[in-house]
């Protein structure tokens, strides 16, 4: 049985702030926003964190646009999700609407991406009923943050591209 850790907010946490955003930073990049929930939630004084933010952003580790485009890169380039979903993301991780909006110019055509995700999918689901794997092709062009009319489009043509002999779906 594992032993429940409780969070002491009079139990003074161990090392600098500074340190952990350090060890934090060495996983993966973060937003200020998230540098500053994180510390605060691990007992540091707001003050400390907030000079230990500034600090690093001053040394160029913490930067909100730059954490912005390696998310942006990340979620649109590489896992073709929809522009609702990269936008989301952004805002989830505390980066501010105007600098998720620039990142944002550098995600592509959100139309092109969705059909490139549903050529990549349609061709798994051709030996479904062409209804079944439209419905199913579709709702994952949603989940991934696609919009109803930019995923329907995809998933027509890439469905007509992987079954040329199936009626077209409505």
């Amino acid at each position: 049985m594992r032993k429940q850790r409780l969070f002491d907010p009079a139990a003074r946490p161990r090392g600098s702030a500074k340190d952990r955003a350090l060890r934090l930073l060495a996983v993966r990049w973060r937003s200020r926003a998230e540098l500053d929930r994180r510390l605060r939630g691990a007992g540091f004084d707001p003050e400390e964190v907030g000079a230990a933010i500034e600090d690093l952003e001053r040394s160029g580790l913490v930067d909100d646009a730059r954490f912005a485009r390696e998310v942006v890169a990340d979620r649109a380039g590489r896992r073709l999700a929809g522009d609702r979903a990269v936008r989301y993301a952004l805002l989830a991780k505390g980066v501010p609407g105007d600098v998720a909006a620039q990142a944002m110019e550098a995600a592509g055509d959100e139309a092109e991406r969705a059909l490139a995700l549903a050529r990549k999918r349609a061709f798994r689901l051709s030996l479904s009923e062409p209804q079944a794997a439209y419905r199913r092709l579709y709702g994952l062009l949603l989940r991934r943050g696609f919009g109803p009319s930019v995923a329907r489009e995809a998933c027509r043509q890439a469905l007509r591209e992987a079954l040329p002999e199936a009626e077209e779906p409505e």
